[in-house]
């Protein structure tokens, strides 16, 4: 780092000379050639849950979003995103396959929902407001635990122990 006369309060700093170190991370992908595609070979090891990695390539993602719609892209930007290429379709397959469990498992819940009201619905010919609150409770519970509340508790007897 060079630092400027303090009534500048600036430096200049040296990417290509920065330690490998994750508090330069992101200073080195802005950097070029090989201090770049170190960075983004390290950027691309790091867990898919690291914080640094998530904000990194959702900035990627707008980025590339924005660049993609121009006509001419500078050799520096053609550079960046064949450096980053690896790191955005992993990130990208891996929110594809986090979008998939996340839609199976509201689908799970979804159809869970559809049972425990199907069952009210059969016992009690419809589940109004008051039915609707105890649904929630059910839910927290397993088929086993809820299929014979919903078939063999009056109505009263739900409301009183799921509603407390």
């Amino acid at each position: 780092m060079y630092f400027l006369p303090l009534g500048i309060r600036a430096a200049i700093v040296a990417i290509n000379k920065l330690p490998p170190t994750p508090e330069t991370l992101w200073f080195r992908l802005l950097g070029r050639g090989k201090v770049q595609r170190e960075a983004v070979e390290e950027l691309v090891a790091l867990p898919p849950s690291d914080l640094v990695r998530r904000n990194v390539l959702e900035i990627i993602y707008r980025w590339r979003i924005s660049v993609m719609t121009q006509t001419e892209l500078t050799k520096d930007d053609q550079e960046l995103i064949m450096n980053l290429t690896q790191a955005y379709e992993e990130a990208r397959a891996q929110a594809v396959q986090e979008g998939v469990q996340q839609g199976v498992q509201q689908g799970v819940q979804l159809e869970r929902r559809q049972v425990v009201e199907n069952l009210l619905r059969f016992r009690f010919g419809s589940v109004d407001e008051e039915l609707s609150r105890v649904v929630e409770s059910l839910l927290q519970l397993t088929p086993e635990e809820f299929t014979p509340l919903c078939l063999e508790l009056s109505r009263e007897d739900l409301l009183a122990r799921f509603n407390s």
